[in-house]
């Protein structure tokens, strides 16, 4: 099928009754960073998103609370700490993979995460960071200690429940050697493996796993595969120590059923469904969504996400298909297949940062697609972050004015 135009797309959902947008953040609202820190919303973005209430909700790796979340940037781009939860101004949604769940005024829970679990993951940044330090000379030997463990400190993202070590800076050091930011990328995931480890000797055996983003799907024992640098893609440049179930694809149910509980009055999956009750596996959670949801109930999806990978396998037998919004983006087409809608992906190109990502811009989708992917792209934002806001906000308003049409005049019957 022809990709959709921008226009087209807006045209198709400005009088939708019954929508929900289901997007990520980084590389989609704003740019990719090396530094988490210095991430920017636009002001417009987080206004556009508050007009859409009910029809919009993010689904994102990144963590909605404390220095690094997300509310710190919906603070600053309103340029106020109390209007945002006063107004319910904060983005609802999904965040962490899933197990962290917001709403728009900023109430946040963890549903189904034990008070062992939070307790590792609160010493987790601190284990990262004296493992980096010990293993960081063998990689960069020309680096002196000092600078080392000023750069295990910013490597280390010390969010609530998805600690997370972040390579950029550390590739930053040896731009186009590719070799050795292999060598990190290895150095890396042994560090984490070593943290699972450890998580298993506490008796909390099954509570993680590893998120590598972006990635190269998942090998026969379920794990992430990383993705390799290369000249002028850098592959996996963070992983994430993240709670067992915290799956995207587990999340874009959790928000359906919640959204049809709130519409409807009744939620399909149960009140307390979560993604750690959640099926683990693909077919799993079409399959509920299958069996529990009534199809006349389901909203018109549309999903945007930034990172979807597609590497020929070494072997030439296929294709190595991943990236950390794939799964959702994929579950969220095929269950618009199931109940007889046009749901429509989004991909945001976002090469544009600071990240050397694979581009969109020539359209060949190298890295990103193969021509056997059942994954459908029904709208390219070639131009980014800054192209996609913009669309998202003439969405709301006209979303807006579409229902200010609707509405009965004064004195009608």
């Amino acid at each position: 099928m022809p990709r959709l135009t921008p226009d087209q797309l807006l045209q198709e959902l400005a009088a939708v009754d019954d929508l929900l947008i289901v997007q990520d953040l980084d590389g989609v609202c704003m740019q990719l960073v090396k530094d988490p820190l210095t991430r920017r919303m636009d002001r417009n973005y987080v206004e556009a998103a508050a007009l859409l209430e009910g029809a919009f909700v993010v689904l994102t790796n990144g963590e909605h609370e404390r220095r690094r979340g997300v509310n710190r940037l919906v603070e600053q781009a309103l340029e106020d700490q109390t209007r945002p939860a006063r107004e319910g101004l904060y983005l609802p949604g999904l965040a962490a993979g899933g197990v962290q769940l917001q709403d728009r005024h900023g109430n946040v829970s963890h549903p189904g995460v034990s008070d062992a679990e939070m307790a590792f993951l609160a010493a987790a940044p601190a284990r990262m960071e004296a493992l980096l330090q010990e293993r960081l000379p063998a990689v960069l030997p020309e680096v002196g200690s000092g600078d080392l463990d000023r750069f295990a400190h910013v490597a280390v993202l010390d969010t609530q429940v998805s600690p997370t070590v972040n390579l950029n800076a550390l590739f930053g050091l040896i731009p186009n050697d590719v070799p050795r930011q292999r060598q990190l990328q290895s150095l890396l995931e042994a560090l984490m493996e070593q943290l699972l480890n450890e998580a298993v000797d506490a008796g909390l055996a099954g509570s993680f796993f590893l998120h590598a983003a972006p990635n190269l799907g998942r090998d026969a024992a379920g794990r992430e595969r990383l993705k390799p640098a290369e000249r002028g893609d850098v592959g996996t440049t963070d992983i994430q120590f993240m709670l067992t179930g915290s799956l995207k694809e587990a999340g874009l149910l959790v928000l359906l059923n919640r959204h049809i509980a709130a519409r409807w009055g009744e939620a399909p999956l149960g009140d307390d469904f979560h993604v750690r009750t959640a099926p683990r596996d693909h077919e799993g959670l079409l399959e509920l969504a299958r069996t529990r949801i009534p199809p006349e109930r389901m909203p018109l999806l549309v999903g945007v996400g930034d990172t979807v990978t597609s590497t020929a396998s070494p072997d030439g037998s296929g294709w190595l298909r991943g990236g950390s919004d794939r799964g959702f983006l994929t579950l969220l087409q095929e269950l618009g297949g199931w109940s007889g809608q046009d749901n429509r992906v989004i991909l945001v190109d976002s090469s544009h940062g600071e990240v050397d990502r694979p581009s969109l811009a020539d359209g060949q989708l190298v890295g990103i697609s193969d021509p056997q992917d059942p994954l459908r792209l029904d709208l390219l934002m070639s131009e980014g972050p800054s192209a996609y806001v913009s669309w998202f906000g003439r969405l709301a308003q006209a979303r807006c004015s579409s229902a200010a049409d609707d509405r009965p005049t004064p004195g009608s019957a």
